[in-house]
């Protein structure tokens, strides 16, 4: 996948509940195109997920597998979800998202998440929970 990292992490903070723990992020023209594009869903499991960012929405031309998406805002508030969005479709444009997550499919419903969730993006790998 041609993006510059995949070490960061989505975290829903409404829900306490991650998104993903191997977040790779799309920030050039070429990565956000491609997307996901041409993998298949053994290469995009449970965990995955990936940043588009600016992003006001998002294609699955070529994909092989359905996935969710998250539309945030510029405060990382989900403001649009698409659940199980089937290959081949354009998914609806929403002018106030700032960025998109795709997520393997089921994420949504697995995490609870839902409209005006907050939800925090990590750069870096995610922060090991501590059990005291």
């Amino acid at each position: 996948m041609p993006v510059a990292q995949c070490t960061g992490y989505a975290f829903n903070r409404t829900r306490h509940a991650y998104l993903a723990t191997h977040l790779c992020i799309a920030q050039t023209h070429w990565s956000r195109l491609r997307g996901l594009m041409g993998r298949d869903a053994g290469s995009f499991p449970a965990g995955h997920g990936l940043w588009i960012e600016p992003s006001h929405g998002v294609h699955t031309f070529a994909m092989l597998f359905p996935i969710d998406v998250v539309y945030l805002d510029g405060d990382k508030v989900v403001i649009h979800l698409e659940e199980n969005l089937q290959p081949w479709r354009v998914a609806p444009v929403r002018m106030r998202a700032a960025s998109v997550l795709e997520l393997p499919r089921q994420t949504l419903h697995a995490t609870g998440t839902a409209l005006g969730d907050e939800i925090e993006i990590g750069l870096e790998p995610r922060p090991e929970v501590c059990h005291t």
